[in-house]
């Protein structure tokens, strides 16, 4: 007995039936119609001027007057000399600075060395001299050596020291700032771009394509600015790695809030990821200059711990490095499973839909 042949209306509900399951395993909706009338005048105008106006709103108020807050100063003296010196800081710029006593000068330099400090007071000899690191910056360098004035030297010349300064191919400072925000720029472009361009694309595909950017790009940002322009110190490969999880971070959590708010998520994705994180970044000052609502984002957004990061590698012993590598992979991990996730729930109504209309189809035939 002779099994029955397909016939071509099977073939044509099995082909249906496959297409649609292939689209229920991918993770945008298919564009819609545009806007018209009114809304298509007025939405771009809105959502521009927002992403604008919060722009220069965060921006300056994280920089318009930028002041220290709590900055802490190491101090290795004798008791007199340490009360005499944070009586005259305190009256210098109250709540400015913030002084923290060492056994040594070794512990207090040590500090400054690894950015638990930002300089040291060292008279423990009877010689006071002040300590900075200029890697910090050339605003934070600029508070820090007015230190000199407070010292209660009593006649002494105080001798003010750079003991780590910045490379020579990064005069100003701001290498870190640029490098970091080109790539968060990059991550925030390809989380958008990936949709537009790509919108059918599966998990899988996407996953494949954030991977390559992300390490494309931290090879060639370490390239650029740590081999080409001798403007970030430190190890080429260590450097590469924790621009490569900055970008993937960023491009994760944009493709994250797109798969969730749809076109939403592009402003919204440009004021967290771009606004909010390169403000609080510490790439123009450290977060201890920024007003207390924004200082907390910086140890939590991808800019702020990856410039923390990046500065740990080039300069600070790898101060902040392991926590860098650690919440920037969290942040990696928990939107790649996120949109995994989204597309297992999408995914699951549709192959059912798609099989009752199998079902009927075969049926009704």
């Amino acid at each position: 007995m002779q099994q029955d042949e397909l016939r071509p209306e099977d073939s044509g509900t099995q082909s249906d039936a496959d297409r649609h399951r292939h689209r229920a395993r991918t993770d945008a909706a298919p564009p819609g119609p545009g806007l018209t009338g009114a809304k298509a005048v007025l939405t771009p105008v809105v959502t521009v001027l927002t992403i604008g106006l919060v722009f220069v709103s965060v921006f300056l108020a994280a920089f318009h007057t930028p002041k220290a807050h709590r900055l802490p100063i190491a101090v290795a003296a004798s008791d007199r000399s340490a009360a005499l010196f944070d009586v005259r800081l305190q009256r210098m710029t109250p709540d400015a600075f913030q002084v923290e006593r060492y056994r040594d000068e070794s512990a207090a330099t040590s500090a400054v060395e690894h950015r638990a400090a930002y300089a040291a007071y060292l008279d423990i000899t009877g010689s006071p001299r002040l300590v900075y690191a200029g890697a910090n910056g050339l605003a934070v360098t600029a508070v820090v050596t007015q230190l000199g004035h407070a010292t209660p030297g009593g006649g002494h010349a105080i001798k003010v020291q750079d003991i780590l300064p910045l490379s020579k191919g990064d005069s100003r400072g701001l290498s870190v700032f640029y490098a970091s925000f080109g790539l968060v720029l990059a991550g925030f472009l390809f989380g958008q771009m990936t949709y537009q361009l790509a919108p059918r694309l599966s998990f899988v595909q996407r996953m494949v394509s954030l991977v390559i950017f992300a390490v494309v790009g931290g090879l060639a940002t370490s390239l650029i600015a740590g081999t080409v322009f001798e403007a970030v110190p430190g190890s080429f490969l260590a450097l590469a790695g924790i621009v490569t999880l900055m970008a993937g971070a960023v491009a994760a959590g944009t493709v994250l809030l797109i798969r969730i708010f749809g076109p939403l998520g592009v402003p919204l994705g440009s004021i967290f990821m771009l606004v909010m994180g390169n403000a609080t970044s510490g790439g123009v000052l450290p977060p201890s200059f920024l007003p207390s609502w924004l200082q907390p984002l910086a140890s939590v957004m991808p800019a702020g711990v990856g410039v923390r990061a990046i500065d740990g590698l080039a300069y600070f012993h790898h101060d902040g490095v392991a926590d860098g590598v650690t919440i920037l992979s969290v942040w990696v991990v928990f939107c790649v499973a996120a949109v995994f996730s989204l597309d297992r729930i999408t995914a699951g109504p549709a192959i059912v839909h798609v099989a009752q209309r199998g079902r009927l189809s075969a049926a009704s035939a």
